[in-house]
């Protein structure tokens, strides 16, 4: 599956440095995937969670978010927002 945009990760781990290793294995980890729908994603990151039209991922232990809009069809994952905990829950709410 192809991740849009790494940029956004590598923009967050600027600003958060603990959580660049963890986001970078979680883009290798979905870059490496061929995932159909939101049961075989489950199958590699099962603390993920649809929210609406976005897919959250549990990241670092549960300290980060990444918010994405993925498109099955296409092979295609649209980074939305990577938030701390505390973001998150000000962002659900």
């Amino acid at each position: 599956m192809r991740v849009i945009s790494n940029r956004k990760l590598i923009a967050f781990g600027d600003e958060h440095p603990d959580a660049v290793a963890p986001l970078q294995t979680w883009r290798r980890l979905v870059e490496a995937g061929r995932f159909e729908n939101f049961a075989d994603l489950r199958q590699t990151f099962g603390s993920v969670d649809r929210v609406g039209d976005f897919h959250v991922f549990d990241i670092g232990g549960n300290k980060y978010r990444v918010i994405a809009a993925i498109h099955f069809n296409r092979g295609m994952l649209f980074v939305r927002h990577v938030l701390t905990h505390a973001q998150y829950d000000r962002w659900r709410a």
